[in-house]
C-alpha cells in the first residue's frame, strides 16, 4: 500500500487528496494520502516523521516549495529551471528526490493546436506560479514574455532568474496598475491568486476593457482552479476569447506525481470528476 500525502500551510482549501485517491483507485492500487499542515518552522520536524513512517513520496506546495529544495538528495530537470519542487518521492535509503511537476501540468493544459511559436505572452504576477509558467511557454516556443506585477522592486529576483535562465526570450516588466494594451499578446497567463475562493473571488486581475483590446484568436490561462470559472474566464468567455481554467493544470500536475511514485499513469477524467465532485 502506498503511503502518500501533502505538506504546506494552510491546507484547508486543498483538494489534492481526493485528486490523488481518484488517481490511485483508477490503477487499482491501494494508498494512503495524508493533508499534513506544515508551517515553515515545522518543515524539519514533518520531514523527519514522513522519513520515520514509511511514506513512498509526498507533494509539496506554499510555502514550502523553495525551502523544500534544502532537504533533496538531487532533483528533476524541471525542478532544476523553475527553482522550487512540489514533488517528492521518497527513495528506499530514506532520501528525498524532488521534481516539479507544475511545469508539466501548466504546458499539458494547453491544448496542441494553439501555435505559439515566435509568439508574444503576458504573464500577471511575478511569484512562484510564473516561473512555472515562463518554462512551459518558452517549450510552446513564446519569444516574447511580459509580465505585469504591483511592485516591480521585489520582481526583480524573478527578473533576473529567468532572464538568465531563457535568453532566447525577450523579458519586460510593467506596473499592474499602468497595464498597457495587451493587444499583441496571444495568451495572457493569470499567476496571480486574484479570483480564488476566498481570495478576492468577484474580482478579475484585469479591467474589463482590457479584454475589450484583445483579438478573438487570445488564449486567457487562469491558473486559479477554485472557483472552476474564475470571473477572469467568464469575462473572457462572454467576449468569446479561448480560455484555459487552472483545473486541468492542477489533475495533470498530479497525473504527473503518481506516475513518479508509482509508474503507472492515473485516470485523469476520473481524477477531473472526483475533483468536480469536491469543488
Amino acid at each position: 500500500m502506498y503511503k502518500l500525502g501533502i505538506i504546506g500551510y494552510p491546507l484547508g482549501h486543498s483538494i489534492s487528496a481526493v485528486i490523488q485517491k481518484a488517481g490511485l483507485e483508477s490503477i487499482g492500487l491501494e494508498g494512503v494520502y495524508d493533508v499534513m499542515e506544515t508551517p515553515p518552522e515545522e518543515l524539519i520536524n514533518r520531514i523527519k516523521y514522513i522519513k520515520a513512517n514509511g511514506y513512498n513520496g509526498f507533494n509539496v506546495t506554499i510555502p514550502l516549495k523553495v525551502p523544500m529544495s534544502l532537504f533533496l538528495e538531487d532533483i528533476d530537470d524541471y525542478a532544476n529551471i523553475a527553482g522550487c519542487v512540489n514533488t517528492v518521492k521518497v527513495q528506499d535509503d530514506k532520501t528525498f528526490y524532488g521534481y516539479n511537476t507544475d511545469i508539466y501540468g501548466f504546458k499539458k493544459a494547453i491544448p496542441d493546436d494553439i501555435d505559439l511559436t515566435g509568439k508574444n505572452a503576458s504573464i500577471l504576477g511575478t511569484g512562484g506560479a510564473s516561473r512555472a509558467a515562463v518554462v512551459g511557454l518558452s517549450e510552446r516556443g513564446i519569444k516574447e514574455i511580459d509580465f505585469y506585477t504591483r511592485n516591480i522592486i521585489n520582481s526583480r529576483q524573478t527578473l533576473e532568474y529567468v532572464r538568465a535562465k531563457f535568453p532566447e526570450i525577450r523579458f519586460n516588466v510593467y506596473q499592474i496598475q499602468n497595464i498597457r494594451s495587451l493587444a499583441g499578446t496571444s495568451i495572457v497567463v493569470n499567476a496571480t491568486p486574484i479570483g480564488m475562493k476566498g481570495f478576492m473571488a468577484d474580482q478579475m486581475p484585469l479591467e474589463p476593457e482590457d479584454l475589450d483590446k484583445l483579438t478573438s484568436n487570445t488564449v486567457i490561462y487562469d491558473i486559479v482552479y477554485n472557483p472552476v470559472k474564475t470571473v477572469l474566464i467568464q469575462e473572457a468567455q462572454k467576449r468569446g476569447l479561448r480560455t484555459i481554467g487552472g483545473l486541468d493544470m492542477l489533475i495533470y500536475q498530479a497525473e504527473r506525481a503518481i506516475e513518479i511514485w508509482t509508474g503507472k499513469t492515473p485516470d485523469t477524467k476520473l481524477m477531473k470528476i472526483a475533483a468536480l465532485e469536491a469543488l
